[in-house]
């Protein structure tokens, strides 16, 4: 099988045009200036401007050749060919990343905390919205990046707690829809030392006993790998466990949130197939909201589970994941081939060796080689994980 990185290689050719004021060169700062940038050097442009003090007013996507600029400010000018004949697509104009580090962090209000689990499930998983209103600069964020949170209080030692990395559950546009909130999807970890004593996770336990109004230390946001396509014509494929699910409920929010699609200069039109996996029917987190939009899109969306203490594989073990992989492995490899196809993968890092193993058998019964197809979907920016 062929893996395209033809998508990738035309974002790359795309020319984007930045408006900048405010750019710091020498003792000096400049009036307005623009500069024009190809799609794989716009990110480090964009730190170099921050870097000298600049101010971005706007992004927008072009499609003429870049020119000669000014090289005072040490920025990179791109030599990029011009792209006749394509019709502009939404692009992520900007990702967003550390605008607020450990040392200065947003201060966030906790403005709601609710259990995800129904009765009979297994552990504790807590929704928890923070009120981000106020910030200079505003704390912005897309589909798919993660926050850090600094736990209240200090460690053994008298230190301040270090920052833990939560994926977001939100949209850009927040839960409330007013872009001024941001969700986490947190686990408490619990579990027992070398001793037999039980261990609680300290910023797990820290967030999920959070109480609403409570002031909160948060980094970032951070994180690429995650990003949805900007192709309204994309497949996606998902593949989550536990709180794993939370950038794929950001990704399907955008996708099928009456709210959401109104809102969004994007509308989706391939299609989506989420593969879940959790212990007992409890325990799946925001299940009713996807049977929902399969039932209201049933030709965009699809919606399989691997209930493990419930259901039983074809070798009549647990059902994992990783066997549902199997079961559906021609569809999955057909859904692959096609080049605008993407392949997400979140949750425990336990999970990756028995996806690779199911890929592998699948793969097999096709006559190819997973270990060399994998690389190819990495580089054409189709296989994308964070797992922890």
């Amino acid at each position: 099988m062929r893996v395209s990185s033809a998508a990738n290689s035309t974002y790359n050719e795309r020319v984007f045009t930045l408006v900048v004021v405010g750019l710091q060169a020498a003792a000096q700062r400049r009036s307005e200036q623009i500069f024009r940038v190809s799609y794989d050097r716009l990110q480090s442009t964009v730190q170099r401007i921050h870097a000298r003090g600049g101010t971005i007013q706007s992004v927008t996507a072009g499609s003429e050749p870049a020119q000669s600029q000014s090289q005072s400010a040490g920025l990179p000018v791109s030599a990029s060919p011009t792209v006749t004949n394509t019709p502009a697509k939404p692009a992520h104009k900007v990702v967003p990343v550390n605008l607020y580090k450990p040392k200065t962090p947003f201060i966030g209000t906790v403005t709601e905390n609710y259990s995800l689990l129904k009765e009979g499930a297994i552990g504790r998983v807590q929704h928890i919205t923070f009120d981000l209103s106020g910030g200079d600069p505003h704390l912005d964020y897309v589909e798919g990046q993660s926050i850090g949170i600094i736990p209240a209080g200090e460690d053994a030692k008298g230190k301040p707690h270090k920052l833990r990395l939560y994926s977001i559950a939100s949209t850009r546009h927040g839960d409330n829809m007013a872009g001024n909130t941001v969700s986490l999807c947190v686990r408490q970890l619990e579990y027992k030392n070398e001793a037999g004593e039980e261990i609680k996770g300290v910023c797990s336990t820290y967030l999920c006993d959070i109480e609403p109004g409570t002031k909160v230390k948060i980094t970032g946001p951070v994180g690429k790998e995650m990003l949805l396509p900007d192709d309204e014509d994309a497949n996606v494929i998902m593949l989550a466990t536990g709180t794993g699910i939370a950038p794929m409920r950001t990704y399907l929010r955008r996708m099928f949130e009456p709210s959401e699609r109104e809102k969004n200069a994007w509308t989706f039109k391939g299609k989506a197939w989420l593969f879940m996996g959790a212990p007992k029917t409890p325990n799946l987190l925001y299940d009713e909201d996807f049977e929902h939009y399969q039932r209201e899109f049933p030709d965009n969306f699809r919606y399989t589970k691997a209930i493990s203490r419930e259901q039983q594989n074809t070798k009549g073990g647990r059902m994992y994941i990783q066997d549902r992989v199997l079961e559906h492995a021609d569809e999955i490899f057909s859904m692959i081939e096609n080049p605008k196809t993407h392949v997400y993968m979140c949750g425990l890092r336990g999970m990756e060796p028995g996806i690779d193993e199911a890929m592998s058998a699948a793969a097999a019964a096709k006559g190819l080689d997973w270990s060399e197809l994998r690389p190819k979907l990495k580089k054409a920016d189709r296989w994308h994980v964070e797992t922890y």
